[in-house]
């Protein structure tokens, strides 16, 4: 073992897990790169986080950088949290994001305590975030530098204990940095194409294509009303429809006309105009702090409620049973049940939930 100590790089046969384990073994840790073999339905293909092709490329890479390279059957531990998660949120009538639950549950979840099992001292990944240790002992979960690219959103749930045992080398460096120098170290991903979300769905992602056929119990049609009750139409599942989403409804109206709501107890989707959609407050439920205890509130925050929105001043007042209040400072239209909200203070990410 080197003086560093020894690293499980999660590998996905990408450029950024790549350029993670490369840089690891330059700072002289002991690396051991490990790909998981995840769920997919069988008739739309491989999982895309783990198809054939990305195992062969993560393999030639670790042959590259000498260092041992194994794949591990996770398909259907990933099935049982991660799937059946999707499904039965949508079949709630929220939205869902698995990437976070994956995230929380299966790489720094079974994944790190297996890596520690193998005697490694942490398990390293290719986002782009970073953790600090404060004076104080603790640490804390911070953006990546390239904001372009950040992905503390669906990090935002690891705790104390695995942020001790977490490296993420990429996390001070910006996305064309990462291509360029795996180019200049012969990498030959240093121009694979970066993964999408929804691995499990086939190659296009297309979550509408497994829900008709991983879950076809969830299409069941039903009216598509307006704010007053009207009836304007029929939907065709609500797994099929989002807050905020104005194409594809299939109904005519002369103003413009969004998702607002989706109703499970009457199967119904709601509709109503840009004005009806916008609010400036949410609850949320499972809230989880990285520090392991809530803040004093009400505290001034700005939180993000989905991966790709920009950040939004706001007020944080935490609530019982691991609930919170967010008042925002303006409406926003496309705050959305099942999906997290994620709090953060300049670059730091102090937690979040799931949208009530």
């Amino acid at each position: 073992m080197t003086e560093r100590g020894t690293v499980v790089v999660a590998m996905s046969g990408g450029v950024d897990s790549a350029m993670a384990a490369a840089l690891l073994v330059e700072q002289g840790y002991t690396v051991i790169g490990i790909m998981l073999r995840l769920w997919a339905t069988c008739s739309m293909g491989d999982n895309r986080c783990c198809t054939p092709d990305s195992m062969a490329a993560a393999r030639q890479v670790a042959a590259q950088l000498n260092i041992p390279f194994y794949v591990l059957d996770y398909r259907e531990v990933f099935r049982h949290i991660v799937v059946d998660y999707f499904v039965s949120t949508y079949a709630a009538g929220r939205t869902p994001n698995p990437c976070i639950l994956c995230n929380e549950r299966i790489r720094f979840g079974f994944l790190l305590k297996q890596a520690l099992a193998l005697g490694a001292q942490y398990l390293a990944t290719g986002h782009y975030a970073r953790v600090r240790r404060t004076e104080a002992g603790t640490y804390q979960l911070l953006r990546g530098r390239d904001l372009s690219k950040d992905q503390s959103y669906v990090l935002h749930r690891l705790n104390q204990w695995q942020l001790q045992h977490v490296l993420f080398p990429l996390g001070d460096w910006l996305k064309s940095d990462v291509r360029r120098a795996a180019l200049q170290r012969g990498l030959m991903v240093h121009d694979r194409s970066d993964s999408q979300d929804l691995c499990f769905a086939g190659d296009n992602g297309d979550y509408r294509a497994f829900i008709a056929q991983y879950a076809p119990q969830l299409l069941r049609p039903g009216p598509i009303l307006d704010t007053s009750g009207t009836l304007l139409g029929q939907h065709q599942g609500l797994a099929f429809y989002t807050i905020g989403q104005r194409k594809g409804l299939g109904i005519a109206r002369a103003q413009r006309t969004y998702v607002v709501q989706l109703d499970p107890a009457r199967n119904a989707v709601i509709v109503g105009s840009a004005e009806e959609l916008g609010r400036d407050t949410l609850f949320a439920s499972a809230v989880h702090y990285i520090s392991g205890h809530a803040p004093p509130s009400p505290v001034r925050i700005t939180a993000r409620i989905r991966y790709k929105s920009p950040d939004v001043p706001a007020t944080l007042t935490c609530l019982e049973g691991a609930r919170a209040h967010v008042q925002f400072d303006w409406p926003l239209r496309d705050i959305t049940p099942g999906q997290a909200v994620v709090f953060y203070q300049g670059d730091v990410v102090l937690g979040g939930g799931f949208i009530e």
